[in-house]
C-alpha cells in the first residue's frame, strides 16, 4: 500500500514537469526575450489592457510568468520590408543632389542624412553613399502584356546656373515655372539659392498656371491705376501732381479703399507677402535699380505687364520680359 501512494506521487511529480511552462489557450507562459509590447502585438492588444488583466503596475514581466491575453489569433506574417540597396557614388561636374537623388529613387534630405551632410554643397570627386528602396512584389500568374501607351508629352528640361541677383521668383518667371515647382523639381527645402548653383527648370508650369482672378479690390487697384496714366514722374510725390514709384503705390492704394501709410518701395516690401502666383492687382518688385536692395515697385496687370511710376515716362506700362527688368526683377507680392 505504502509502494502504491509513492508511485502516485512520483506520477504526479512527472506529469507536472512535463506540463511546465505550458498555458492555456487564455494564458501566455512568458519567454526569454519578451516585453509586454512584444507579447500585446503577438496577441492583437495592447500594454495597457495586459497590466489591467494581470494586475501589472509596471512593464517588469520574468521568464515562466503566465499571462493572461484577450485575444489568440496571431497576427498574419508582415509584408516583406523593402529591399535597400546601398552603394557609393563619386560626385562629377555637373552634378546636384536633387540630380543625384532622382537618379537613385530617393530624396535629398535622405542623401544628407545618410552622409552627414550640413548643407547642399558638394564637389566634383565626393564620394557618397546611396541607397534606394526596391519594392519586393509578390509572385503573379503570367499575364498577356497590354499594348504600349503612347508617351505623355512632357515639356523639355534644362539646366540653369544662378547668377548673381537671381531669387526663384526670378528665375520661375523665365522659365514659366512657380516657386513651388522649382523647389519640388530641385529638392529645395527653403528659397535660399546661390551663385553658381545649378537648377533644373523647365517650362512645365505654363501650362499648369490658372488663369488670373481678378478681386474686388484687385480690379479697382488696376482700373485706378490705369486712369492715371500719363501723370509725370515727380521725386516724392505723391499727388496727380506728379509720382515716383512708392508714391503711386500710396495713392492708388487708398484711392481704391485701402489706407495704408506712405512708404518707400522697400517699406511696401516689408508689409507684403510673396506669392508664386501672381494675379493682376499684386505688386512687383525690383531691386538694385538706382541704389542697392529693393528700390523700385509697380503694380501687375498680368500677361507680363506692369504699371509704374517710370523716372523718363511718368505712369506707363511696361513689360516684365525687357532685359533691363528682368536682370533686376525680385518677385511678386501681396498685401496682407
Amino acid at each position: 500500500m505504502k509502494k502504491k501512494v509513492a508511485t502516485a506521487v512520483v506520477t504526479v511529480a512527472i506529469l507536472s514537469g512535463a506540463y511546465a511552462g505550458m498555458a492555456s489557450a487564455n494564458t501566455y507562459s512568458v519567454q526569454k526575450g519578451d516585453t509586454l509590447s512584444k507579447i500585446a502585438k503577438q496577441y492583437q492588444t495592447s500594454v495597457s489592457d495586459l497590466k489591467q488583466w494581470n494586475g501589472l503596475s509596471s512593464d517588469l514581466i520574468f521568464i515562466n510568468q503566465t499571462l493572461k491575453v484577450a485575444n489568440v489569433t496571431l497576427l498574419a506574417p508582415a509584408p516583406a520590408a523593402p529591399a535597400v540597396t546601398v552603394t557609393s557614388y563619386t560626385v562629377v561636374s555637373g552634378d546636384y543632389l536633387g540630380k543625384i537623388a532622382k537618379q537613385f529613387g530617393t530624396t535629398v534630405q535622405e542623401l544628407k542624412k545618410v552622409n552627414g551632410l550640413l548643407s547642399d554643397l558638394i564637389y566634383v570627386g565626393q564620394v557618397l553613399s546611396v541607397s534606394a528602396q526596391t519594392p519586393i512584389a509578390p509572385p503573379q500568374a503570367p499575364t498577356t502584356p497590354a499594348p504600349p501607351a503612347p508617351p505623355t508629352p512632357t515639356a523639355p528640361s534644362s539646366e540653369y546656373i544662378v547668377k548673381s541677383g537671381d531669387t526663384l521668383s526670378k528665375i520661375g518667371l523665365q522659365f514659366a515655372m512657380t516657386v513651388l515647382e522649382l523647389k519640388t523639381v530641385n529638392g529645395l527645402t527653403s528659397d535660399r539659392i546661390y551663385v553658381g548653383q545649378r537648377l533644373t527648370v523647365s517650362g512645365a508650369g505654363a501650362g499648369t498656371t490658372q488663369p488670373p482672378q481678378v478681386t474686388d479690390f484687385a480690379g479697382t487697384l488696376v482700373n485706378t491705376a490705369k486712369s492715371v496714366i500719363g501723370t509725370p514722374y515727380a521725386w516724392g510725390g505723391s499727388t496727380l501732381s506728379g509720382f515716383d514709384c512708392s508714391g503711386f503705390i500710396y495713392y492708388v492704394a487708398n484711392q481704391s479703399g485701402k489706407s495704408i501709410g506712405r512708404y518707400s518701395a522697400a517699406g511696401y516690401y516689408s508689409r507684403t507677402y510673396y506669392v508664386d502666383q501672381p494675379q493682376p492687382g499684386d505688386l512687383v518688385f525690383f531691386q538694385n535699380t538706382y541704389k542697392p536692395g529693393i528700390s523700385h515697385v509697380g503694380i501687375y496687370l498680368g500677361d507680363n505687364q506692369f504699371i509704374h511710376a517710370d523716372e523718363k515716362k511718368g505712369v506707363s506700362i511696361s513689360n516684365l520680359g525687357s532685359p533691363y527688368y528682368t536682370e533686376h526683377f525680385d518677385g511678386f507680392k501681396r498685401f496682407y
